[in-house]
C-alpha cells in the first residue's frame, strides 16, 4: 500500500518556507524547562509535547505501550511558558508527535559531518498512514550557521547548505536525508523541532508559506570543505576501530532526537 508522503518533498527531501517574522514574538525558549538529550552535538532539549504529556525526550516506541511518533501529549506547564511556540507547531493542522526545541552548542562543519544522522521518525509507523517528517524553525538569529542535508552520510555529492537567520523554516523528511546544523560563534542555537504527519493538511500548510524544494546552498571555502571530509572520515574511522576492539559491530547512526 505504502504511505502517504507530501508530493512537495518527493525531489529533494525537503521544503524551505517563507522566513518568519521571528523578531515580533518574546524568546519564550528561553524560561522552558530542558533536559540533558544528547543529539548531533552538545545539546539540551525542552519538550512541549512528549508520548504521555512527561517533560522528557525519549521516542515514543521506548514508552509502554510502544506507538510511533504520533499523537504527542502537549506538557501544560511548558505550553504556558511558550504559547507562541506552541501555536506556531498546531498551525499546520497535521498530527503532532514530539515537539521540543533544541539548545545546540557551537560547532564547527567537521564537527556537523561527524554529527549527521537519520531519525527513526517512523518506528511502528502502519503502512497507508501518513509518513512522519520533522518542522525545523529558526529562533535565534544564526547568520553565520548552515543546516547540511546529504544523501549519503560520508558522500558530500548533492550536499545541500540551508542558511539559518531568525525566522528560518523548513520541513525535512529527515528518516530519508542525514542532517544536522554547523552551528559557529559563542552562543547557543535554539530551534523549534516538530514531528508531523504527512497528508492533506501538512501539504496545504507547505503551499500556504511557498515551500521551495530548492534553494541557494550556503557558500564555504573549498579549504574549510575539504578538511571537514577529511575529519568526517578519520573520526568515523576511529570510531569504527573503537567498536571493532570491543568486538562489537559499529552502532547505527539513527538518532531519537
Amino acid at each position: 500500500m505504502g504511505y502517504i508522503k507530501s508530493a512537495a518533498l518527493e525531489e529533494t527531501g525537503y521544503v524551505v518556507l517563507d522566513s518568519y517574522n521571528q523578531e515580533l514574538d518574546p524568546k519564550e525558549w528561553l524560561d522552558l524547562e530542558y533536559n540533558d538529550w544528547k543529539s548531533s552535538g552538545d545539546t539540551r532539549f525542552a519538550p512541549l509535547a512528549s508520548a504521555f504529556g512527561d517533560i522528557e525526550c525519549n521516542g515514543f516506541w521506548n514508552h509502554k505501550p510502544p506507538r510511533t511518533d504520533k499523537d504527542g501529549v502537549w506538557i501544560d506547564s511548558q505550553v504556558a511558558k511558550a504559547p507562541n511556540l506552541t501555536r506556531r507547531a498546531q498551525e499546520p493542522g497535521a498530527n503532532v508527535g514530539r515537539c521540543r526545541v533544541i539548545e545546540l552548542q557551537p560547532n564547527t562543519y567537521a564537527d556537523c559531518l561527524y554529527n549527521l544522522h537519520q531519525d527513526d521518525n517512523n518506528r511502528l509507523n502502519p503502512d497507508g498512514t501518513g509518513w512522519v517528517v520533522r518542522g525545523f524553525f529558526n529562533l535565534t538569529d544564526d547568520k553565520d550557521s548552515y543546516f547540511v542535508l546529504r544523501h549519503n552520510r560520508t558522500d558530500p555529492e548533492g550536499e545541500v547548505r540551508i542558511a539559518l537567520p531568525a525566522g528560518a523554516q523548513l520541513i525535512v523528511d529527515t528518516q530519508r536525508l542525514w542532517h544536522a546544523a554547523t552551528h559557529p560563534g559563542t552562543e547557543p542555537r535554539y530551534c523549534l523541532i516538530t514531528s508531523w504527519t504527512s497528508g492533506p493538511e501538512l501539504d496545504a500548510y507547505i503551499e500556504k508559506y511557498n515551500g521551495r524544494s530548492h534553494v541557494p546552498s550556503v557558500e564555504v571555502p573549498q579549504d574549510e570543505l575539504d578538511a571537514g571530509q577529511a575529519e568526517q572520515a578519520r573520526r568515523l574511522a576511529a570510531r569504527a576501530a573503537y567498536y571493532a576492539a570491543k568486538g562489537q559491530a559499529e552502532k547505527v547512526a539513527m538518532s531519537e532526537a
